[in-house]
């Protein structure tokens, strides 16, 4: 698959994660349908259940009409209609099935111009599973299971390339207003583990927003972020919980780092 050297996870990797974290979601999110998502505000359980029946089934129908620079229809017709718990079952078994029985070379419609094929699919699938099955394990006020290094450090570079830099190059006008008055900074984010990963970010008022692999020798950043994968992911993608003691480091000037987070809660809406 073309994904960054370094971070790339094996498909049978991507695939078994996308299972556990599935039983994962299942599992918390069965007990409570009716419980606030506290990290999507304006959805239930039942509403979060839904919206990943959807996906899958949206994903399932790309990566069978391998029809590379378009996308089917969304909401997939008849999913709004379907019982919620029932449609994410569906859509999942049909999903893996597509996934396992199709090449990761094989073309597929992405909205991610650089990577048209159901190698794509692989990696958003697992990354999209693991973020929502936090999403129910806070919604149900239990622990929130861990998620593996690897995974992890592979989230965080999808969403600062794939999500964010992509988005702010192909459509720039949803960054002007956060980006508008910056000078031009300089960022680092370091995920610290045995296979950990530095990336670097710059942002300017054009808007720009730049990643580039490793940490700049003799260079001076304006922020720094720094904490273990599962941290730092969570951190990212604003799914950690309201009570929880954050475990990211964070040194730099606060307007700084509300410019990346503002960037980044863009780009994950």
């Amino acid at each position: 698959m073309s994904h960054e050297a370094g971070t790339t996870l094996s498909v049978a990797r991507y695939l078994d994660c996308l299972a556990a974290d599935f039983e994962r979601l299942r599992a918390a999110a069965t007990p409570a349908p009716t419980a606030q998502v506290p990290s999507c505000p304006d959805w239930t359980v039942t509403d979060l259940v839904r919206h990943v029946g959807q996906v899958y089934a949206h994903k399932t129908q790309a990566v069978l009409a391998a029809a590379p620079g378009s996308e089917p229809e969304w909401p997939p017709k008849g999913t709004s209609d379907e019982e919620p718990f029932a449609l994410m079952d569906r859509a999942y078994a049909e999903l893996r099935t597509a996934l396992e029985t199709r090449e990761p070379e094989a073309p597929s419609g992405t909205w991610y111009a650089p990577d048209q094929t159901v190698g794509f699919w692989i990696r958003r699938m697992a990354q999209e599973t693991v973020i929502h099955r936090i999403d129910a394990e806070l919604a149900a006020g239990g622990p929130i299971s861990p998620v593996p290094d690897d995974l992890a450090v592979d989230g965080i570079d999808e969403l600062l390339k794939v999500f964010t830099a992509y988005a702010v190059t192909e459509w720039p006008d949803f960054f002007r207003e956060p980006l508008a008055a910056s000078p031009g900074r300089t960022y680092e984010v370091r995920a610290e583990a045995e296979k950990g990963a530095t990336w670097r970010i710059r942002t300017g008022a054009e808007p720009t927003f730049t990643v580039e692999d490793g940490a700049a020798a003799n260079s001076t950043t304006d922020v720094t972020l720094s904490g273990m994968p599962e941290a730092l992911l969570r951190d990212l993608w604003n799914r950690a919980g309201a009570a929880e003691t954050s475990h990211v480091r964070i040194t730099g000037a606060p307007e700084p780092v509300e410019e990346l987070r503002a960037c980044l809660r863009i780009s994950t809406q």
